[in-house]
């Protein structure tokens, strides 16, 4: 377990040039990890954040850039106090019908390098602004490649891909069969030191020794398997999270290892298999999501008579994760959750009343359970749509549109806090002023 890291001031530059890094990192400039806390310039660490795995996307010079749209959008986010942001470090080039395009990897071993210069962007941007970025390496999902895509390249198998089949059971059991490829771990390996070892363009700085980069993150909500069969495979899951992160470690002793994983519902349903992974010394926190409409707990079309009963089971969701992290005693980050518009429409100018009741309850306890000593670290919404709107009737995603929170594989609309959502935002803000009251 790693209690200190070295992380220091930085000097950054606008415009894409290449600037020589700023003095040697110092060690309170890094987020740590002391106990069951987070640890920042000496002081204790809570946070309100949000998800924008886009965020390279946008900050790129190439075709998906739009870097003015960024700035903006970092600015209000900075302004209602969001300080710490999930993004997607890594896409794999697919022929799934819902994966994002372009993509980082365009085949083993080669890179679009605007891409790469978008993520270098936008952690140049965020470092500006006392952002700290939680970067995922891939993905259990189909929506940016990922698992399955090795999978493809490195087993020979045709790409299992659910949106055309419905087939998720088989598909995530594809998906976890990554996990035992020899081939897809070794390019993964590669994947992994190339961006962590990258020199950004920006700032000069090795990504490994920028003190914005708060945590690398093994995958988006990686799995043991199906929920039919992911117990069966349980050790070899273990066994993944355990040496990816020893290697992660081993490249970046200075910053933060976490797994993406969603918690106990993610973990084929098994609490002592979601403890057991994320135990290793190499993991220096925990996560979870929550996912209360995905799960069947609430139903959009029957709001007011399925939102209590929803309720009841997210706050025993909570609290059981946030203590399975104090029998670990390490932080916990509830790094995913949303809820749909009212009457489950995706137009931006939809009601938000039940998803504002919902975001005010999980803030509430959060914010009562750090205030107690509790190992809850902070929380990032799902997603920030900002300024992004579809024009498509379906409201699905299609290449050469502009990007929001939701990703591919859903409507564009779905989850994700439009830059128009003044009643959310304006909660937002609030638990994030609370939150950074802690902070002393």
């Amino acid at each position: 377990m790693k209690f200190l890291r070295f992380l220091g001031p930085i000097l950054l530059a606008v415009g894409g040039c290449v600037h020589a890094a700023s003095s040697p990192a110092t060690s309170s400039d890094f987020v740590t990890v002391q106990g069951t806390q987070f640890r920042l310039h000496g002081k204790p660490y809570y946070f309100a954040g949000t998800n924008l795995w886009y965020g390279g996307y946008i900050g790129s010079p190439g075709v998906t850039g739009d870097r003015q749209r960024l700035l903006r959008e970092l600015d209000q986010l900075k302004a209602i106090g969001v300080n710490n942001i999930r993004v997607l470090g890594i896409s794999e080039a697919s022929a799934l019908k819902r994966a994002v395009r372009p993509a980082t990897v365009t085949s083993p071993g080669h890179y679009d390098e605007a891409l790469l210069a978008g993520l270098d962007f936008l952690l140049a941007e965020m470092g500006k602004r006392d952002m700290k970025a939680v970067v995922y390496l891939n993905n259990f999902w189909q929506w940016s490649g990922g698992m399955s895509q090795y999978v493809s390249w490195f087993a020979g198998k045709p790409v299992l891909d659910p949106d055309v089949t419905g087939d998720w059971n088989g598909f995530m059991d594809n998906s976890a069969s990554f996990y035992d490829i020899a081939a897809a771990q070794t390019e993964f390996r590669n994947v992994i030191r190339m961006l962590v070892t990258r020199r950004n363009t920006v700032t000069g700085r090795l990504y490994n020794e920028d003190p914005t980069i708060m945590a690398w993150q093994l995958a988006n909500e990686p799995r043991p398997g199906s929920d039919a069969n992911g117990r069966a495979t349980a050790q070899r899951f273990i066994r993944w999270i355990d040496e990816t992160a020893a290697y992660i470690d081993g490249l970046a002793p200075r910053q933060l290892i976490s797994t993406g994983n969603e918690g106990w519902m993610g973990t084929a349903g098994d609490k002592d298999l979601y403890v057991a992974s994320h135990k290793s010394a190499h993991v220096d926190y925990l996560t979870y999501h929550m996912w209360a409409p995905n799960w069947s707990w609430f139903d959009a079309k029957r709001a007011a008579a399925t939102y209590d009963g929803a309720w009841s089971k997210a706050k025993d969701y909570l609290d059981w994760h946030i203590d399975a992290a104090k029998r670990l005693a390490k932080p916990i980050v509830l790094e995913e959750f949303g809820m749909n518009r009212d009457g489950g429409s995706f137009a931006p100018d939809a009601g938000t009343t039940f998803r504002d009741r919902y975001y005010a309850a999980i803030f509430e306890l959060l914010q009562r359970r750090a205030a107690a000593g509790d190992p809850i670290a902070g929380s990032n919404f799902w997603a920030w749509n900002g300024a992004g709107r579809t024009s498509n009737a379906d409201f699905m995603w299609k290449p050469g549109d502009a990007f929001v929170g939701d990703p591919p594989q859903e409507a564009q609309g779905l989850y994700g806090v439009f830059d128009s959502d003044a009643s959310t935002m304006k909660i937002v803000k609030a638990h994030a002023l609370k939150m950074q009251a802690l902070n002393k």
